[in-house]
């Protein structure tokens, strides 16, 4: 496994927490690195990748809720609205990572911590959001 890959399970697993707790995000990144030890430069790569996907989260779930037709933000399983949160930060602010690697990495992510059906989606709908950023 890549670190980035592990960098982005990790940063999967915060974002689960932040969403699912309401806590604030300094005090959770105190705790969860606290008791998760990593590399620093996995702990850089996912604390960035939480930062920014918390830094931009309206505009993020405004693209993911223009293209999840019949599906509210706020009623998708968390786990894959997190994992489209993490995976849209990616495509929209991270020029440095190819769309292709964001795009097959959150798939990879929705395989192992949710569902195919999930990964499908996951697929499908940052796909949608990826062909409109590469329009401009």
């Amino acid at each position: 496994m890549s670190r980035r890959h592990r960098a982005r399970e990790l940063a999967l697993q915060i974002l689960f927490q932040l969403d699912s707790s309401q806590e604030d995000l300094k005090g959770t990144l105190k705790t969860f690195w606290f008791l998760h030890r990593h590399p620093r430069e996995i702990k850089e790569f996912a604390n960035r990748l939480v930062k920014g996907a918390q830094e931009n989260l309206k505009a993020i779930d405004e693209k993911i809720a223009r293209y999840a037709k019949h599906w509210e933000i706020k009623r998708m399983p968390i786990v894959d609205r997190n994992i489209l949160r993490l995976g849209a930060y990616e495509i929209l602010y991270c020029p440095d990572i190819p769309i292709k690697v964001s795009l097959n990495e959150a798939v990879e992510l929705a395989k192992k911590f949710s569902t195919e059906r999930s990964s499908q989606f996951v697929n499908a709908l940052l796909d949608r959001v990826a062909h409109e950023k590469s329009k401009k």
